[in-house]
């Protein structure tokens, strides 16, 4: 038995409370979803900035009753930091998943960016630090390599951000790490390499590569591929960061006040996640394969990434169990299934 399979017996036979900030969103509704089947009590607050309420409504539907009563959703916004204490109150592990992600979007709105990933943050650990809960985890990134050209990327060494949300997302762990010294307060900050997922919203233009090709294919539309398409990533199905949180929530014996690449540990070009997934369409969705258009660079991109994930392994004890491949399948699944119920991506 894995030590995730172990935890989450643990948590079923002793129930904690949880706080998931952006519940509404991708990852938070996934987390949500996940805690609610092993009959935790949560606390979710989000804004509704980029998340939904389809998404808790899906999450509604996929559990019993009894276990949506232990759902408690506020309405609120980590730039309040009133908000952030309401949430916290009487939590015992926080999630921190709000913000707003996007380097084109951090590029085009600096000034918001920022608002939503060092100022909440900041009231985000004010109000978890006075609230004394157990532990914060919260939702780091691999943008925090910036220009650093080494592979594969290690948690230690990091280079110059490339984007004013990159420069966020560190300034995040430089935060945690002040709070650790100068209060005592520890967290884990989970470096995400490129999750995608069921729920991950295709629409707009700061949508992630997945599910944006996936509609775009779906809907018999050209796909265009930034630069010569042999950029690489290491992508991270949703069902392993959805594990990375739990197990650094409940990891209370090892060092705190560290981060950690979450990731599967391989990567793959945007070539060849294009033929990925015009072949899982033409066998899910009985579509022709078509060739994409290609673009220039994009401003702001890394040219290749790869996450060493032997810390997390180590002392995490996280076990990735879908590579992109195995959670393509299941993500072109769920893709498919509601395109055909309400035109994914429409």
């Amino acid at each position: 038995m894995s030590q995730y399979q172990t935890v989450c017996e643990q948590l079923q036979q002793a129930p904690k409370t949880w706080l998931v900030t952006g519940v509404a969103g991708f990852i938070g509704s996934n987390l949500l979803e996940t805690l609610l089947k092993l009959n935790q009590k949560v606390v979710g607050l989000d804004n509704f900035a980029t998340g939904f309420q389809y998404n808790l409504d899906d999450v509604q539907n996929l559990v019993t009753p009894e276990q949506w009563a232990n759902f408690k959703f506020y309405e609120g916004d980590i730039r309040n930091l009133e908000d952030c204490h309401k949430a916290c109150a009487n939590v015992d592990y926080v999630l921190h998943q709000a913000a707003l992600g996007s380097v084109p979007r951090s590029i085009a709105d600096p000034i918001t960016t920022n608002a939503a990933n060092i100022t909440g943050f900041l009231n985000m650990l004010v109000a978890a630090r006075d609230a004394n809960v157990s532990s914060f985890t919260y939702a780091a990134s691999s943008s925090t390599y910036g220009d650093h050209p080494a592979l594969p990327k290690v948690e230690e060494n990091i280079g110059q951000p490339l984007s004013p949300y990159a420069i966020t997302k560190y300034v995040n762990e430089l935060y945690a790490s002040v709070f650790s010294r100068t209060y005592n307060f520890h967290s884990i900050g989970l470096r995400y390499f490129n999750v995608f997922g069921k729920r991950q919203n295709p629409k707009g233009a700061y949508a992630a590569v997945i599910p944006t090709w996936t509609s775009l294919l779906l809907q018999k539309e050209q796909v265009f591929i930034n630069g010569d398409g042999e950029t690489s990533r290491d992508f991270c199905y949703i069902k392993n960061a959805v594990q990375a949180n739990i197990l650094a929530a409940t990891a209370l014996d090892v060092k705190k006040s560290a981060v950690y690449n979450i990731a599967f540990g391989e990567r793959i070009t945007l070539n060849q996640l294009y033929q990925e997934i015009s072949s899982n369409l033409k066998l899910i969705a009985k579509l022709e394969e078509t060739q994409p258009h290609y673009r220039d660079f994009r401003a702001g991109d890394v040219r290749h990434s790869l996450a060493d994930i032997t810390k997390a392994r180590e002392i995490l004890h996280y076990q990735p169990e879908y590579s992109v491949r195995d959670g393509l399948k299941e993500a072109i699944s769920w893709y498919t299934a509601e395109f055909n119920k309400v035109g994914f991506g429409k």
